[in-house]
């Protein structure tokens, strides 16, 4: 592996290529077009680039309503390594910028104002760093308000609806389900240097705010997708009326518990109801916010723990994944541990504020990834099934009470 070429994480990002925009918007518009996508703008009247456009992250097609709701202008992205595999050179000359998930790297933050000072282009960051695992805003990173501050460029938030109902990134089959956005300057120029950045971030928290299933019920967009429950078990992997974790499951458009039999439906209006008994949970969200609670409980009374052989592959660079075995992943209060042959990496919990994972993973299993600033390393549990969303839970919360430790501490020194 010292042998292996890296990926080059100092590469300025460049302008599109002229030649590849007319295909930008041949890949974009049809798609856009056809799901009748609406764009409501607010505060946007005579705002051109250089400007920082925050993007919440649903699906694929956010990349496709994002070159709408620019046009005409194009934009450098941020873009997650493995969208770099087997086309680095064609994203390389439509000015994407690679990023290693949830890593402190100050490289970003000197391509980010290349982009907007050199280049005088639109930088279109998608900061919740994955596809929203149930529909509702994730963490978002404390750092975005002290890059803004030092930016000083307009920052202007999208906020994209629909995308997540028609494609979920438990069930990747295609729904057909009509998109709308809302794109709003959220802080001009002017106004950046008398601002905080507490209340950048503030202001940022509040237009990053949605809830998919309460956008479904709200316009009564029915999705008769047969399948529509399929796969949601990853999400909600803990039963509601036994507590019993992981043995959730589901088919078509049930959810069911193999240990107590309880079992719910999932209507075409996204709602919850549980065909043998009393419904606990009717909103997606609180039962996956119920979950969180519980992993957060199990922090503090000192009972979480993680521990599993793990397969193991290494991404260096745009070439592929690399097989390096396998190893053991332990995840507890003070963050992950990976050994293996080849591989002895500890993460500790202040330097993730969240974890990327992902269900059924080109088909290989539900995997999540831990990532130096030179290397990611793609995990896939062996023994224990449907744990990668706990585990997001647990270094997020596990995050969010250090962090609360640290300023508790300054504030009584």
């Amino acid at each position: 592996m010292d042998q292996i070429k890296r990926f080059d994480m100092d590469a300025l990002p460049k302008k599109e290529s002229f030649f590849l925009t007319p295909l930008a918007y041949l890949l974009s518009f049809p798609t856009v077009w056809k799901r009748k996508l609406k764009i409501n703008k607010t505060n946007m009247d005579g705002l051109k680039p250089p400007y920082i456009l925050l993007c919440t992250h649903h699906a694929f097609i956010d990349f496709k309503v994002t070159t709408a709701a620019i046009f005409p202008y194009r934009a450098n992205y941020i873009v997650a390594i493995d969208g770099f595999i087997k086309r680095e050179w064609l994203l390389r000359h439509v000015g994407a910028i690679c990023k290693r998930k949830f890593t402190n790297d100050l490289r970003l933050f000197k391509q980010i104002k290349y982009g907007l000072e050199k280049l005088n282009y639109i930088v279109a960051i998608y900061p919740e760093a994955r596809y929203s695992l149930c529909g509702t805003t994730a963490i978002l990173p404390e750092s975005l308000g002290k890059m803004i501050k030092v930016l000083k460029h307009p920052v202007v938030v999208l906020n994209m609806h629909g995308n997540y109902l028609s494609q979920p990134v438990w069930n990747l089959k295609q729904r057909n389900v009509n998109i709308a956005a809302d794109m709003t300057q959220i802080i001009t120029k002017d106004e950046i240097k008398d601002l905080s950045v507490e209340t950048i971030n503030e202001r940022i928290h509040h237009a990053f705010q949605y809830d998919e299933y309460r956008w479904q019920k709200d316009n009564q967009i029915k999705i008769s997708f047969k399948d529509r429950a399929k796969g949601l078990h990853k999400v909600l992997y803990q039963c509601p009326h036994c507590l019993v974790e992981h043995q959730m499951d589901s088919h078509q458009d049930t959810l069911f518990c193999r240990h107590c039999q309880a079992a719910y439906t999932m209507t075409e209006y996204g709602e919850l109801i549980r065909s043998n008994g009393e419904t606990r949970f009717s909103h997606i969200p609180d039962w996956y916010e119920f979950q969180r609670e519980n992993v957060k409980k199990q922090i503090e009374e000192g009972t979480y723990f993680f521990e599993d052989q793990v397969r193991i592959e290494s991404l260096p660079n745009a070439n592929g994944y690399i097989p390096l075995g396998t190893g053991k992943l332990t995840h507890t209060k003070e963050g992950f541990h990976l050994v293996s042959e080849k591989v002895d990496l500890k993460k500790n919990v202040l330097s993730m504020y969240s974890l990327h994972i992902e269900y059924d993973y080109f088909g290989k299993g539900d995997c999540l990834d831990l990532s130096t600033l030179d290397d990611t390393y793609y995990l896939y549990p062996i023994h224990q099934t449907n744990v990668v969303t706990k585990l997001h839970f647990a270094v997020e919360e596990l995050y969010k009470i250090e962090k609360k430790a640290l300023r508790d501490h300054a504030t009584q020194q």
